[in-house]
């Protein structure tokens, strides 16, 4: 289960600002990949946090209208959040593990606030500048990253929502953009969009 055990040892060795960071996407063939990075208040490292934050924990634990109302309570709550993206044309350049750390270099980028330590779920990413720990299973373990992973998960559930109006017939608004059979029979049909990944397997 998600907990501050992490974050309040760095807190206890000084750090203040302790980003956590996730991705979403890396296994859709729509789309980019998305990252997050939430910098979640030192208070609730000394004090105790609201009681919403103990439902916290790995997007994929957390049923879609429960994720939505976490998701603004952290905007809402935050120290800082940014969100990054890669885009399919950049993952089909640079696969999949490169763009997925170049989404978390654009999110890290986009904080309102320098963190002192980033932890990222999985391996680190290279060359940033920042302290930082990768943290495997980091989303069902700690809090900050877990964070990170819903709100990057909600924020990219709305593109697909949008995106299923601009290129009907993939039914991206239920799968998301992932390789579902209906999602593969309508690319047999079909063919690709302009957005599909082209270097993945379509079929």
């Amino acid at each position: 289960m998600a907990s501050f055990r992490v974050e309040k040892k760095l807190a206890r060795g000084g750090a203040r600002a302790i980003a956590g960071v996730d991705e979403v996407g890396r296994g859709s063939l729509f789309g980019p990949v998305v990252a997050a990075a939430v910098i979640l208040p030192f208070d609730w490292l000394v004090r105790r946090p609201p009681a919403w934050v103990s439902a916290v924990t790995d997007s994929k634990l957390v049923l879609p209208p429960r994720r939505a109302e976490l998701a603004a309570s952290l905007l809402r709550e935050a120290a800082a959040v940014g969100v990054g993206l890669a885009t399919a044309r950049e993952i089909d350049a640079l696969n999949i593990h490169r763009a997925t750390q170049l989404a978390m270099v654009r999110a890290l980028g986009s904080l309102a606030e320098t963190p002192d330590v980033v932890l990222v779920d999985g391996l680190p990413i290279k060359d940033v500048q920042y302290r930082q720990m990768g943290i495997p299973r980091g989303d069902r373990l700690c809090r900050s990253i877990a964070a990170a992973s819903i709100v990057a998960k909600v924020f990219r559930d709305g593109l697909m929502q949008t995106f299923d109006g601009l290129y009907e017939g993939y039914g991206l608004a239920r799968n998301k953009g992932y390789g579902t059979e209906d999602h593969l029979r309508s690319l047999r049909e079909k063919g690709p969009s302009g957005l599909h990944r082209t270097s993945f397997k379509l079929g």
